[in-house]
């Protein structure tokens, strides 16, 4: 695969095993992957570099402060856009939904409205993503090449970016409220040393790209599948007015207390991403020969853990294909 050879893992406890055995296994992603998505990004560094970055990053990009400051931007910005569907007359749901994601993560990490920025970034972020997964030959007519000069523009737009917001900062002019940008540049490790240009360069590519595509193919699964199946549609918007009629009459707008209250709703999304599995495999490499389930992997090769396979086996999920959020109900 991608040139190199592999082994596919596909049972539950051999994939634990090489996701966490970190003294027989590292990152084993194409090179294509990597050249794309950033030799900085969490795909491309070793493993003490990547827990340190896991560690600085975690917070600014998912800690419930975070969230909680977003949430009336992405509650105000999909009830508009739904207003704006509703008088479109047809749409391309998968297309629209891709453009509402990016337009939430592009606010949330620079704070960018620009209709004609985001358009002209989501554009070339549609063209890495053909390359991301396509052997690594750097030749006109070929994705790769296509996808080299989209990550080229993408990093050229995220530096003129950090270069403007590092000069607003020497001359004390950014007025505006923090974002995840200046998360990215504040954060300090144990050592008070700050990321440098490039890692929060590839850190950004790296979270845009994850936190719309996939949250864009996720939502419109959701939807597709609750829309085929009324009885879950029901009873997860019986649970959405409960929440909505316990409010306080002070209250105005989601809080990250009512997301967490929606527990059938998020029964309803695992169950989408099992079915669905939008990141299908991770790439592992094998650091020395090593012993699984009477095998011997030879050193250098590449592993795959292949999740797909795990969320359709029958004795995991029974009747794997079915879209059953009550699977996911606590069983004690």
């Amino acid at each position: 695969m991608f040139g190199n050879p592999s082994v596919i893992v596909t049972m539950p406890e051999t994939c634990k095993r090489v996701l966490n055995d970190d003294d027989a296994f590292k990152p084993g992603w194409p090179t294509s992957t990597v050249e794309l998505i950033g030799k900085k990004s969490f795909i491309g560094i070793p493993y003490e570099e990547h827990k340190r970055l896991r560690r600085l990053t975690s917070a600014p990009v998912n800690g419930h402060e975070a969230l909680s400051i977003y949430i009336p931007y992405i509650e105000d910005i999909v009830i508009s856009t739904l207003d704006k569907w509703s008088k479109m007359g047809k749409i391309e749901f998968l297309t629209q939904l891709r453009k509402l994601t990016f337009r939430i993560i592009m606010y949330i990490f620079l704070s960018s409205e620009s209709e004609e920025v985001m358009e002209a970034l989501e554009r070339e972020y549609t063209t890495l993503n053909y390359g991301v997964r396509a052997m690594a030959i750097n030749v006109p007519g070929f994705a790769y090449y296509r996808a080299l000069k989209a990550r080229k523009n993408l990093v050229a737009a995220f530096q003129s970016v950090v270069n403007e917001r590092r000069n607003q900062r020497k001359t004390n002019k950014s007025t505006k409220k923090k974002d995840m940008l200046d998360a990215l540049m504040d954060v300090k490790d144990e050592k008070g040393e700050t990321l440098d240009d490039e890692e929060i360069i590839d850190i950004m590519l790296m979270y845009l790209n994850a936190g719309h595509e996939s949250s864009g193919h996720t939502t419109m699964w959701a939807t597709i599948f609750l829309q085929q199946h009324p009885e879950f549609l029901e009873k997860a918007k019986a649970q959405q007015e409960r929440i909505v009629k316990k409010r306080p009459p002070t209250q105005k707008g989601l809080t990250l207390k009512d997301i967490r209250e929606m527990e059938y709703l998020s029964k309803v999304i695992d169950e989408t991403l099992r079915l669905i599995t939008f990141s299908l495999m991770v790439f592992r490499e094998a650091k020395t020969d090593v012993k699984i389930s009477g095998y011997t992997i030879p050193k250098g090769w590449k592993v795959l853990a292949w999740f797909r396979s795990i969320h359709l086996d029958p004795e995991i999920y029974p009747n794997p294909k079915e879209f059953d959020p009550s699977r996911w109900d606590v069983r004690l």
